[in-house]
C-alpha cells in the first residue's frame, strides 16, 4: 500500500511573488507535473515526501533558483534554458518581462519582496520521495 506523507505547500510569500509576476509561467509548471500523490502511487511502498529548501546561492538555472535575484530573469539566455517559458506565448513572456522590469526599476519590487535578498533559503517547489519499495 502506498502512503505518502505531504510536505507542506511551500512559502506562501513566494507563490505570491511568482503571481504577481509570472503568473502564466507557474500555471503552465503546475499542468506540467503530475500530483504528488500520483508519484508515489508509482513508487509504491510506503513513500515519505520532504521538502527540500532551496539555498539563496543555488547555481541551478530553475526558476525557484533565482528567488533572491529576480533580476537574472530579464536574461533571454536565463530563461531560455527554463523550459516553462517555451510553453507561454511570446506575447506574455515579453509582457511578464516588462512587468517584472519596471518593478525592479521603481523599487516596487524590493518594496515588497526585498526581504527574499537576504533569506538564506526557502522552500519552494523541490520535493524528495523516498519509497521503501513495493
Amino acid at each position: 500500500m502506498t502512503e505518502a506523507r505531504p510536505a507542506p505547500a511551500g512559502d506562501v510569500d513566494y507563490q505570491q511573488f511568482g503571481q504577481g509576476y509570472a503568473r502564466q509561467v507557474i500555471a503552465v509548471e503546475r499542468r506540467r507535473y503530475p500530483p504528488i500523490e500520483r508519484l508515489a502511487a508509482g513508487l509504491g511502498g510506503t513513500v515519505t515526501v520532504t521538502e527540500v529548501p532551496i539555498p539563496i546561492d543555488c547555481v541551478d538555472g530553475f526558476g525557484e533558483a533565482f528567488y533572491a535575484r529576480p533580476e537574472a530573469l530579464l536574461d533571454p539566455a536565463v530563461r531560455r534554458s527554463q523550459s516553462a517559458w517555451s510553453f507561454v506565448p511570446d506575447g506574455v513572456q515579453a509582457r511578464t518581462v516588462q512587468q517584472l522590469q519596471a518593478a525592479l526599476a521603481s523599487g516596487e519590487w524590493d518594496r515588497r519582496f526585498g526581504d527574499w535578498r537576504r533569506r538564506p533559503s526557502f522552500n519552494g517547489s523541490l520535493r524528495l520521495l523516498a519509497s521503501t519499495g513495493r
